[in-house]
């Protein structure tokens, strides 16, 4: 059975131009990786347990700030490990300079037995759409032409 996360994608319109907020993960794994490495802010929920309220849960966990206001529903992608996740977009701002991430344990190096304490986000950042397609990660890629397409029907 797939694992199923659920994540929010944080957008705004500064000078009419829209701005996509993402976060990187954090630990020695992703340390030096750029492209292709960044992410919504998501996390893994229990069945029973509603998708965007879980997303809403993990959008604060894993940046401090709260999600509010209307929620577009961005569908589901899976992800080369399987993992099938849900995504909503919202219009909210932030400060990537105030992120700040709960933390989880790895092991590190793979396979050595050791186990350490690392923040599940190192930093977030604002991006425009054409940056984003570069710094995200590639399953999650659909979110942004969805988001693109939901805005350019409200308008």
């Amino acid at each position: 059975m797939p694992k199923h996360s659920a994540g929010l994608l944080m957008y705004r319109r500064g000078n009419r131009h829209l701005e996509i907020f993402l976060v990187h993960p954090g630990g020695p794994f992703w340390r030096k990786k750029d492209a292709g490495a960044w992410t919504i802010p998501k996390g893994e929920y229990l069945v029973d347990e509603p998708a965007l309220i879980a997303a809403q849960r993990e959008f604060q966990e894993e940046t401090s700030f709260v999600a509010k206001g209307e929620f577009i529903a961005l569908g589901e992608v899976t992800q080369s490990s399987g993992k099938i996740v849900s995504a909503w977009a919202f219009e909210g701002d932030c400060d990537p300079a105030k992120v700040k991430s709960n933390t989880c344990e790895v092991e590190w190096p793979p396979r050595s037995g050791r186990i350490i304490t690392i923040p599940e986000v190192d930093q977030g950042a604002w991006f425009s759409p054409e940056e984003a397609q570069e710094k995200m990660f590639k399953a999650q890629l659909p979110f942004l032409d969805r988001l693109e397409r939901a805005l350019r029907q409200r308008s």
